[in-house]
């Protein structure tokens, strides 16, 4: 089909999404990449409290102008600003609350995510690319939800939704939901469940550009 007339979701609108779903006073944290701009989408009605894996936690939005302050950054090396109460501890205590099971929710990038939520996310074999697994696997089995933000289709058009994941695995079933820029789809141990997707496109679209079985979750 021709998407080319189909509007997507952007980085913003994917990440203001999947504030959504998280729920007042949850600890969440951000992986490198398009998660990171959930930070500049934080509700001021609700308490959300960033964690970031460098040894920050009460993160608050990408800092820009005089806040910015190299050596306040978040695990992508990008500035961030500090909310009142923050604090800043060592790196191996930061990884003790991960492996702990502190963190409620985990929102990382993937490259795929397969029917049954297992997540590869740190390599693609690409020889001219690093793969770099970072704290991802930590974050993944020890964070309590994981959320995965992506675009649907890969630069070829290819679904990165996917019976089986045919890159490295970053952690098996592992994720909760995926927010993409054409739909959000929960992973559910009876199979995916499309929530909703963006105007002009079909369920019956969604489900052939994805290439796999989604139920139709919506609400009428």
């Amino acid at each position: 089909m021709d998407l080319s007339q189909l509007k997507k979701r952007t980085t913003a609108e994917i990440a203001q999404r999947i504030v959504e779903d998280i729920p007042d006073g949850a600890t969440v944290n951000l992986g490198i990449g398009q998660p990171m701009t959930i930070s500049n989408y934080l509700p001021p009605d609700r308490e959300i409290i960033l964690h970031s894996e460098n040894g920050l936690l009460g993160m608050g939005p990408l800092a820009v102008g005089e806040q910015i302050d190299h050596e306040v950054v978040n695990a992508g090396k990008q500035p961030v600003t500090m909310l009142p109460g923050a604090s800043l501890f060592h790196h191996a205590d930061s990884f003790a609350m991960i492996r702990g099971g502190h963190i409620d929710i985990c929102v990382l990038g993937g490259f795929q995510v397969s029917v049954a939520g297992d997540l590869a996310n740190w390599r693609t074999g690409d020889p001219k690319a690093i793969p770099a697994v970072g704290g991802a696997m930590d974050l993944a089995l020890g964070a309590k939800k994981l959320f995965v933000m992506m675009e649907h289709l890969t630069k070829s058009g290819v679904s990165k939704i996917v019976n089986t994941c045919t890159y490295p695995i970053t952690g098996l079933a592992v994720v909760d939901c995926i927010y993409t820029d054409l739909a959000t789809i929960l992973v559910t141990p009876s199979g995916l469940v499309a929530l909703d997707w963006v105007d002009g496109l079909s369920f019956e679209q969604l489900r052939e550009l994805s290439g796999v079985e989604i139920q139709n979750g919506k609400k009428s």
